[in-house]
């Protein structure tokens, strides 16, 4: 597996400061992602993706999709890289067997401006364990919601499409939990829907390779600005690094867009590293700073998190904001 720190990955002094051609970067990397898929390889993954057909996207998805499938038989499609097998039954750390199930499959307006309408699909079962989830017990089970038919949810997709929504959104949970299933939703989707990927990026380096040029747009949470508030609000370890390693090539290789909750207590520990972090190594790339953290779930666990976010933090993140110069959006 990929595992390279922020600085070692490759373009990243290239992109440093030009966040304004990332739209140009994207296409040029989506068109070399399907060219590269006619290209002969040896072994591995990257075997599974060579075909000789036309490079459209949902050709291109659809063996993809047969390639995350496989993988399931030693998983390592979340960073936790379990290695467990899941064709036999749930496994790992998301408790996830080999078949999808979706909790919630509707047009949403709640989301950015420049993706609303958007009709998403929420997965269900995620790799995280976020004390403070929004959508609890689904996002946590990936035996709650209902069994995923594909060809039903393609056409619920479809007519919300042709009444006026601008995207299809794939989310969860975690949607890399089920990548198979995602993939196998793109190939059934018209080639010219504008996709995106509402992901924690905790995804593997399999996992990116297998995204690559699926998504025009990665929507991306980064909850944490330190391990040590990781690992006690969702156990898991290593998070900064991991997401930081997936931005940086979403950033490459789709259009991005970050998302931060600001959750109280957790200003200056979190919101402020982020800000750092992304006005260092993303200058320009798209933040969405949210402010409408809600005690849900098992946030109760935690005594900074049983209320919501005061005035004067929404005060002074926006003032960090600023300081950074961050090309804030709603």
């Amino acid at each position: 597996m990929i595992r390279l720190m922020m600085s070692e990955l490759p373009g990243v002094i290239a992109f440093k400061g030009t966040a304004t051609s990332f739209g140009v970067r994207r296409e040029a990397k989506r068109h070399a992602a399907l060219d590269a898929a006619d290209e002969n390889s040896e072994s591995g993954v990257a075997a599974a993706l060579c075909h000789r057909s036309p490079k459209s996207r949902s050709f291109l998805a659809r063996e993809r999709a047969a390639a995350a499938r496989a993988a399931l038989a030693e998983c390592r499609l979340c960073a936790h890289e379990c290695g467990v097998n899941r064709l036999v039954g749930p496994a790992g750390l998301c408790h996830a067997g080999a078949e999808a199930r979706f909790f919630s499959a509707q047009v949403e307006v709640s989301d950015e401006l420049e993706l609303i309408p958007t009709f998403a699909i929420a997965l269900s079962g995620c790799d995280l364990r976020c004390d403070f989830c929004i959508t609890g017990a689904p996002s946590w089970n990936p035996r709650l919601g209902e069994p995923l038919r594909l060809e039903n949810l393609v056409e619920r997709a479809d007519a919300a499409l042709a009444k006026g929504a601008r995207t299809v959104m794939i989310l969860g949970g975690e949607p890399t939990v089920h990548l198979h299933t995602a993939l196998e939703i793109v190939a059934a989707l018209p080639d010219d829907v504008k996709l995106v990927w509402k992901t924690n990026a905790h995804g593997s380096a399999t996992a990116r390779e297998l995204l690559d040029g699926m998504f025009d747009v990665w929507l991306a949470d980064y909850k944490f600005g330190n391990d040590a508030c990781a690992q006690r609000l969702a156990k898991v370890s290593d998070y900064v690094r991991v997401v930081r390693e997936n931005l940086l090539w979403a950033n490459e290789h789709s259009e991005l867009i970050v998302r931060h909750l600001l959750m109280p207590g957790h200003i200056d520990c979190c919101w402020r590293p982020v800000a750092e972090g992304l006005a260092e190594n993303l200058p320009g790339v798209k933040v969405n700073l949210r402010s409408g953290f809600w005690p849900a779930w098992h946030a109760a666990r935690h005594s900074e998190l049983r209320g919501t976010v005061s005035k004067t933090e929404s005060e002074h993140a926006a003032q960090i904001a600023r300081d950074h110069n961050l090309n804030l959006v709603k």
